[in-house]
C-alpha cells in the first residue's frame, strides 16, 4: 500500500479529515480571551513564520516574484478571508453549527469551477445534488432565522460563512491551476505568513477588547497554528497538489461530524434530530455532485 504513488497524498488527505474537525472547538476556546482579528493574524504568523524558517532549513527557495505575489493572494482569499470569516462567525454562532454551516462548501467548490475559464462546467446531476444540498441547509438554518429573525446571529453568522467558502474555494482553484513548481510545504508556508501580515493592520489598528491571556487561550491558539495550520494545511496544500478536487473535498464529509461531537461534549453545543436530518441532506447532495463528477471524469 506504501508503493502507491498516491500513498502521501491520501495520508495528508486522512489528517486534514481529523485536524481541521478539531479546529472549530479551538477557535471557540481561544475566542474566549483573543480577539478575532488578533487571533486570525497571531495564528498565521506563528505557523508561517515557523514553517517558512524550516523550509530554509531545507534549503527550499521562493519562487520568482511573480509566482510568489499569486501565491501570497491565494493565500490571503484562502486563509485569510476563508478562515477569517469562519473565526467571526464563531463570534456569533456555536462551533458545531459553523461546521455544518460550512460543510455546504463543496457547492462553492463546484460553483466557482463552472465559472473559471477552462472549468468543468455545470450539469444537471450535479445541479440536482446542489438542490438537495441548498434544502439541507435551509433545513439547519430557517427555523433560527424564523426565531431570530435576518438580522439575527445566525443569519449573519450562515452568509459570512459562504463568504468564506466561496472565497476559500476560489483561492484554492486558483492555487490548483498555477503554472509555477513551488513545493507544497513552501506554497503553504506562504499562504500562512501572506494570511497573517494581511490582518495585521487590522489587527493593531482597529479598536477591539484586549487580549487577556489564559493558559486555555495560549494552548488554544498553539493548537491552531501547529495542527490547523502547519500540520492541516501543509496536508492540505498536498492533498489539493496531488489529487483532484472532488477527492479533497472530502473533508466536508468528516469535518462537521469531528466538530458537532467535540462541540457537544466540551460546550453542551446542540446537536439533535433536526442537525442530523439537515447534515444528512446537505451529504446526500454533495454524494451526488461527486458521483457526477467523477462520472465524467474519463471523459
Amino acid at each position: 500500500m506504501r508503493s502507491h504513488p498516491l500513498f502521501g497524498a491520501y495520508l495528508a488527505l486522512i489528517s486534514v479529515c481529523i485536524f481541521w474537525g478539531t479546529t472549530y472547538l479551538a477557535i471557540r476556546v481561544a475566542l474566549e480571551s483573543i480577539p478575532p482579528l488578533a487571533l486570525i493574524s497571531g495564528r498565521f504568523l506563528i505557523s508561517g513564520t515557523l514553517m517558512l524558517t524550516a523550509c530554509r532549513l531545507l534549503n527550499l527557495s521562493l519562487p520568482p516574484s511573480n509566482e510568489l505575489r499569486r501565491t501570497a493572494l491565494n493565500g490571503v482569499l484562502i486563509l485569510g478571508a476563508g478562515n477569517g470569516c469562519l473565526v467571526f462567525a464563531e463570534v456569533w454562532i456555536p462551533s458545531s453549527l459553523a461546521a455544518l454551516f460550512i460543510s455546504v462548501s463543496t457547492f462553492w467548490m463546484v460553483g466557482v469551477e463552472a465559472l473559471v475559464p477552462g472549468g468543468e462546467k455545470l450539469h444537471g446531476p450535479t445541479l440536482a445534488g446542489m438542490t438537495v444540498g441548498a434544502l439541507g441547509a435551509a433545513t439547519l438554518l430557517a427555523p433560527k432565522a424564523i426565531q431570530e429573525g435576518f438580522s439575527g446571529n445566525t443569519w449573519s453568522g450562515f452568509l459570512i460563512l459562504q463568504l468564506g467558502s466561496l472565497s476559500w474555494s476560489l483561492g484554492s482553484i486558483l492555487q490548483k491551476r498555477r503554472s509555477g513548481r513551488t513545493q507544497p510545504t513552501l506554497t503553504a508556508a506562504i499562504h500562512q505568513m501572506a494570511a497573517g501580515l494581511a490582518f495585521l493592520p487590522a489587527a493593531l489598528l482597529i479598536p477591539s477588547a484586549p487580549v487577556e491571556w489564559t493558559w486555555t487561550g495560549a494552548a488554544a491558539i498553539l493548537y491552531l497554528a501547529v495542527f490547523g495550520s502547519i500540520i492541516g494545511y501543509s496536508s492540505y496544500a498536498i492533498a489539493l497538489e496531488r489529487l483532484p478536487v472532488a477527492i479533497v473535498s472530502v473533508y466536508t464529509y468528516v469535518n462537521p461530524v469531528v466538530a458537532a461531537i467535540l462541540g457537544w461534549v466540551a460546550y453542551r453545543e446542540p446537536f439533535g434530530r433536526r442537525e442530523i436530518l439537515a447534515l444528512t441532506i446537505i451529504f446526500l447532495g454533495v454524494a451526488i455532485v461527486k458521483r457526477a463528477a467523477s462520472r465524467r471524469a474519463p471523459a
